[in-house]
Parts: C-alpha cells; structure tokens; sequence
C-alpha cells in the first residue's frame, strides 16, 4: 500500500514534488556562484605578509599566502561560472552583450591567475632560500600583482557588471533597481580605476576602496536575489 498516495486522496493534497524549472535551476546556481566570488576577501589579510618587504628573508609558514592563492583561484572559476551559466538565459536580450560578458568574465579571472602566479612566485623564492639577493624579484613580483589586481579586479568588474547591469534592465528578470546599481555603481569603480592609473589617487587610498562599494553591493545582492526569488 502507498501511504502517501492514499493520505494525498483522502487529504486532496498532492504529495509529489514539483520539478524545478529549467531557469529555477540556472539562477540558483548562478546566485551560489555571485556569492563564492566573495570568499576572497579574507586575501587582504592573509597577502600582508607575502607582499611585506622582507617577506622572502624571514621565517615562518606560508600558508596565510598559499590560502590566498587558493581563494583567489575558487573566485576566479566563479567569476566564468557566473557568466556561462547566465549565457543561455542573457542571449535571448542581447546575445552581443552576453558573448561579451562572457569574454570579460574570462579575461577578469585570466589576470586574477597572474596575480596569484606573482604571488606565489615570491612564495617559491622564499622556499628555494633565495635570501636577500631576490629581495628586488620579490618586491618587483609584489607590485605586478598590484598593477595586474587593479586592472582585474577594479577596471573589468566595472565593464561586466556594465554589460550584466544593461542586459538585466532591459530584461526585467530581476527589480530594475537592482539593475541600476550595477550600471551605476560601475561609474566610480571606472572613475577610481583611472584616477589611480594616472597617480591621482593611491591604490590602496580609503578613496580607491569606496569606489567598490556600489559594485560589490550590486553583486552581492544579486547572488541573493537569484538564488531565492528568480
């Protein structure tokens, strides 16, 4: 005897699950994967030793600096996630735009894997017992992954969530407003961006983080918002 079959008759409610959707499915995982893209934030702390200037001379684990690399690298698989996945659903809007998030996305995580190379480049030196003689390789290394973060993680996050902000606001797939947080919030990241690129502002400058804020707030609440309302 079905127990839940015959409960369903005599109660007239039906106990079968229902499918997800096709587009359920899509933006849930989309969501889960706008929300992995934050787990690199704990790499401001665990790089301040491995970019420290005598980092290759001293003594000490390096894990803090191999975790960092390995956050960045989950972050970066992400970040293509996001957009692939998303591909099917964003072409029908604007197959142009969806190619090119594509292609943003893919050169977005392209410099976040040579920002984690420099790194533990430096990481290698100190395990090879280069001592102070690669102390000028090891700062040099430290200041390409600065260069290479802010053109990865300032200047291409502000074009794809320009791309992702547009195709969403014509789309109506999530509030408009949200939408144009992304559109919006991409104006001052790009802004920050070159205004450190020509020595007006520091990189590291409270100026320069703030930039990020719309941004990060535009991803963040995109992750929850597909992943439980869409």
């Amino acid at each position: 005897m079905n127990v839940n079959r015959n409960t369903a008759i005599v109660t007239g409610v039906s106990t079968e699950r229902v499918p997800m959707s096709p587009l359920r499915k899509t933006s849930l995982l989309a969501g889960v994967l706008y929300l992995l893209t934050f787990i690199s934030i704990p790499t401001l702390a665990l790089y301040s030793q491995v970019k420290g200037a005598n980092y290759i001379v001293s003594a000490g684990p390096d894990t803090a600096a191999i975790t960092g690399g390995i956050l960045e690298i989950i972050v970066a698989l992400a970040g293509i996630g996001t957009a692939v996945v998303l591909f099917p659903v964003l072409r029908k809007q604007n197959e142009s735009a969806a190619l090119g998030l594509v292609a943003a996305r893919i050169l977005e995580s392209g410099t976040i894997f040579v920002g984690v190379a420099f790194l533990l480049s430096i990481v290698t030196l100190r395990q090879a017992g280069a001592g102070a003689d690669a102390l000028v390789q090891s700062h040099a290394l430290a200041s390409l992954y600065d260069r290479i973060f802010l053109l990865g993680q300032s200047f291409m996050p502000a074009v794809c969530d320009l791309l992702l902000g547009f195709m969403l606001y014509q789309s109506r797939l999530v509030p408009r407003g949200l939408s144009l947080i992304g559109i919006v919030g991409a104006v001052p990241l790009l802004a920050s961006y070159f205004a450190v690129l020509s020595g007006v502002i520091g990189q590291h400058a409270p100026l320069a983080g703030l930039s990020a804020i719309l941004v990060a707030l535009f991803e963040f609440s995109l992750g929850i918002t597909i992943t439980t309302v869409m």
